[in-house]
């Protein structure tokens, strides 16, 4: 019954809302009446989605029973936060990506956070690393900063940073270190199964030492995007424009990759690679609220946490006790969604 009203609950604000539309990502229209009810029902759905989270699973426990169970309080709460965090962390880093390029249909992992992220992972599984604590995450971790720092490198010139030359850098070194990935893997086929269940993603690992790493990234990144969300509407217009009305562009832009880039890392060096979440979940507020990022990242943190834990939820629920990829999951609700919103949308393009 709670799964069922649950979903029910988030199709309904996807699916039967008045979307309207921008033909292209532009300056914010002023069309924030209709929407104002959002956010009070993402909280809801929020607040129903943990209830659902926290009491499902192989043993099944009742609300009155959570606080007094080692079950909930040592694996299932760190587990729920960690996937809360990291669906806000991905729906926010996307919704100021999709800014700062101009393009909505960029995501998180645009820059090689997850190709950087899976190498590093494979090589600690190969070292056999897996055991330790954050053996994996840690090594996945540092991949990933070092991939994106080079990236940052090459795109850089002098105080400038091309954000066309970030991103073209960003997919080229996307495809060589997932090929040096799938190389490893055809080299020790013996691994090649936990490679890449862990490129799928999964929350299995998740602990209080992930939240106590995750929770302020993310917070820091979440205040950072929150602050300059006015600034990400200017950029909108194109650089010129923003630098002319007063926007500190190239510091702007750094700011926000930065921190974005930072909080992607973590929360992928934390549950492994998960994708759609901040491709579809900005689009879909952006579609519901229209472009004006005051309004798009408030709802991106609600609606993306809203989706990854629904989807983790199911992802431990379904098959139980066995457990699937929550990447998997991501993408086969979240591609068939992201096709009907635009198929409904597609004479406003």
């Amino acid at each position: 019954m709670g799964d069922g009203f649950l979903w029910f609950g988030f199709f309904f604000v996807l699916l039967q809302t008045d979307f309207e539309a921008e033909p292209e990502m532009s300056a914010p229209a002023h069309n924030t009446r209709r929407y104002g009810w959002l956010p009070a029902t993402l909280a809801v759905l929020l607040v129903a989605a943990v209830a659902w989270s926290a009491c499902s699973g192989v043993v099944k426990l009742a609300p009155s029973e959570l606080f007094g169970s080692d079950i909930f309080l040592n694996l299932r709460l760190p587990r729920i936060i960690v996937a809360l965090l990291v669906g806000a962390a991905l729906s926010v880093s996307g919704a100021a990506y999709q800014s700062v390029f101009r393009n909505p249909l960029t995501d998180p992992y645009v820059l090689g956070v997850s190709s950087g992220a899976s190498l590093g992972a494979a090589v600690a599984i190969l070292l056999g690393l897996e055991a330790r604590v954050w053996g994996i995450g840690l090594l996945a971790l540092v991949a990933a900063l070092a991939t994106v720092w080079l990236i940052y490198r090459v795109a850089s010139i002098g105080n400038r940073l091309h954000t066309s030359t970030l991103l073209l850098t960003g997919v080229c070194l996307t495809l060589l270190l997932s090929a040096v990935v799938t190389f490893l893997m055809v080299l020790h086929q013996d691994k090649m199964e936990s490679i890449i269940f862990w490129t799928m993603g999964s929350f299995g690992s998740a602990s209080w030492f992930d939240v106590a790493l995750v929770a302020p990234v993310t917070a820091a990144g979440v205040f950072v995007v929150l602050y300059y969300a006015k600034d990400l509407n200017l950029l909108l217009a194109g650089s010129e424009t923003a630098q002319s009305l007063g926007v500190e562009v190239e510091k702007v832009k750094r700011m926000l990759l930065f921190f974005t880039t930072l909080m992607v890392a973590f929360a992928v060096s934390a549950c492994g690679v998960i994708g759609f979440v901040g491709l579809i979940v900005p689009h879909c507020m952006r579609l519901i609220c229209g472009p004006d990022n005051r309004r798009v990242v408030p709802c991106s943190i609600l609606g993306g946490a809203l989706f990854m834990l629904s989807c983790d939820t199911l992802s431990r629920t379904l098959l139980q006790p066995a457990e699937l990829p929550v990447g998997s999951l991501t993408a086969i609700v979240g591609a068939p969604l992201f096709i009907y919103l635009l198929y409904r949308n597609k004479k406003s393009y």
